[in-house]
């Protein structure tokens, strides 16, 4: 349930039941980040928000799942607005930004330019022609 949480939190978007790809570990990154200097942190509550969501889109896949099968969208409406995977936002993991996501990094368009510039990025040289 933790990791569930904290996958959705971090961004990834994998149905209830199904595993991210053996290729790609979406908990390498906050690993990494916790290394990472803080440009600027989110508020504690919009982060502690999203998590809450996620629990609530974890708590309800099931019925949500069942409902849509059954093709009952009235039932659907009855559910909390929370238990929707669509409200579940992407953050920064270094600063919390909402907006200017870079899901590939899964960091903000500035704390990418900063750490790629630095040269903290592995693989990414800023380009020049």
């Amino acid at each position: 349930m933790k990791d569930l949480e904290e996958r959705q939190f971090l961004g990834d978007r994998f149905p209830p039941g199904k595993e991210a790809p053996a290729t790609e570990n979406p908990l390498a990154w906050a690993d990494f980040s916790a290394t990472l200097p803080v440009l600027f942190m989110a508020k504690t509550c919009w982060i502690e928000r999203e998590k809450r969501r996620a629990a609530m889109v974890a708590k309800y896949a099931a019925k949500r799942a069942e409902l849509k099968k059954a093709g009952d969208y009235v039932g659907l409406s009855l559910l909390p607005r929370d238990a929707s995977p669509a409200r579940i936002s992407r953050r920064c993991l270094q600063s919390g930004r909402k907006r200017a996501y870079i899901g590939r990094f899964k960091l903000s368009r500035i704390a990418f330019r900063e750490l790629a510039s630095q040269g903290m990025i592995p693989g990414v040289t800023k380009s020049s022609w």
